[in-house]
């Protein structure tokens, strides 16, 4: 009883007076006490996009150090992450798909250098991690375990030289697509070319497993997730993606690649994006695209005409809220197909405009493990949910590097496109 009161102090002053105003409930006292010896690793920030579009790309111009719940639109700050139990982040080297290959690959290696300047500005609280055993020794030390995650494989411009230097470089993972299809995998949001993975992407799977880089499948379609599971001789990972059964969006994973979970040994980390999450919220954006592509049609060459008529159906048609509930619902989902051992969690925080409710800023974890416990999940399944799944993979993938140490780089280059 003492360890419980101590834990809800201890949640109360680190969370800052925007967030000390509601107590924790009991079973988010609980949640929190797991977190302090179980490191929740989540596997999708936005943050170092969100200091490059609107803070100059640098760590010192806004005060991470300090709760920012009220003074800003981040999601993320010290505090809220300690509040959260974060033992340990993929911080996202998120560039644009619009970006020219040369263009991305020159911004994600500036991305990468935002995450060390980071960890550098607050060395009190973060440090670079780049394996399982930094992320268990940084969480003893009572730091949060810094790790890079590339989004986006248009990024090494197809070049697996390239690939080699961002992993040299720290990068641990990479989504092998974004929102468009590249020249060597297709995308779950763009039109298909390959059918999965051409026979270059396989390449770039095998040389990721030789490195010990993460196959990450968020964003993908089906059938480059298929193609990378049977390419991969490591486990693969979705750093943050949800249940397309719960909510019918092509960036959800459905059950035919959720039910090979437990042959290939990987992780779903479940998102917190509404349209992900929801089925009224994606069944709204669906229709506000619908209406805004007609709006175009009907007023060629006047978007402000567009402007105002999507502004008066929006009006019309309130935003719907996604929940807690939903996104536990998704999580309940994978573990139901796919396997306790093989769900996790990648909020993509200051990655989204809008967050479910009770959901707002990565303070939130114990809140969410708390709606799990209500719906029976015992001290062991949150442990695994929390951070244990993806450790072990990646304790896995450090395993396939290892056995592969003395094979040759592969050398193969892409097939030219026109």
């Amino acid at each position: 009883m003492i360890r419980s009161c101590l834990v809800a102090a201890s949640l109360l002053a680190l969370a800052g007076p925007a967030l000390a105003q509601t107590a924790p409930t009991a079973d988010e006292v609980r949640a929190r006490r797991i977190l302090d010896r179980t490191p929740l690793i989540d596997g999708h920030n936005d943050l170092p996009w969100a200091l490059r579009q609107t803070y100059g790309n640098d760590p010192h111009a806004v005060d991470l150090a300090t709760n920012l719940d009220a003074s800003t639109d981040l999601h993320t700050d010290i505090p809220r992450l300690r509040a959260g139990g974060v033992g340990a982040q993929f911080w996202s080297v998120y560039v644009p798909a619009s970006l020219t290959p040369v263009e991305a690959a020159k911004a994600t290696f500036e991305q990468i250098d935002t995450v060390y300047r980071l960890v550098a500005a607050y060395p009190s609280a973060f440090e670079i991690a780049t394996t399982a055993d930094d992320i268990v020794r940084i969480h003893r030390a009572g730091k949060i375990a810094s790790l890079i995650g590339m989004e986006g494989g248009y990024s090494i411009d197809d070049s697996l030289g390239l690939l080699r230097q961002f992993h040299e470089a720290g990068a641990r993972y990479i989504t092998l697509t974004h929102s468009k299809t590249t020249t060597w995998a297709d995308s779950a949001t763009d039109a298909p070319k390959w059918g999965g993975l051409s026979p270059f992407g396989e390449q770039v799977v095998r040389e990721m497993n030789r490195l010990g880089m993460m196959v990450d499948l968020s964003h993908v379609s089906e059938e480059t997730m298929l193609d990378a599971i049977r390419v991969s001789d490591a486990p693969v990972i979705f750093s943050h993606s949800s249940a397309r059964a719960v909510t019918d969006h092509a960036r959800d994973v459905p059950d035919s690649v959720l039910s090979l979970m437990p042959e290939d040994g990987g992780v779903v980390m479940v998102t917190f994006v509404p349209g992900f999450v929801s089925e009224k919220v994606r069944q709204w954006g669906a229709n506000r695209a619908g209406e805004q592509a007609r709006l175009q049609s009907l007023n060629p060459g006047d978007p402000a005409a567009v402007t105002a008529g999507l502004k008066a159906w929006t009006d019309a048609h309130p935003t719907p809220t996604a929940s807690i509930s939903d996104v536990a619902d998704h999580i309940d989902h994978v573990r139901r197909v796919a396997g306790i051992d093989h769900v996790g969690l990648g909020g993509d925080f200051d990655g989204v405009d809008s967050l479910p409710a009770g959901l707002g800023g990565v303070d939130t974890y114990p809140a969410l493990l708390a709606e799990l416990m209500k719906r029976g999940w015992t001290e062991a399944d949150i442990r695994k949910l929390a951070g244990e799944n993806m450790l072990r993979v990646m304790r896995a993938v450090e395993a396939v590097a290892k056995a592969k140490a003395a094979d040759r780089p592969i050398l193969a280059t892409a097939a030219p496109t026109s």
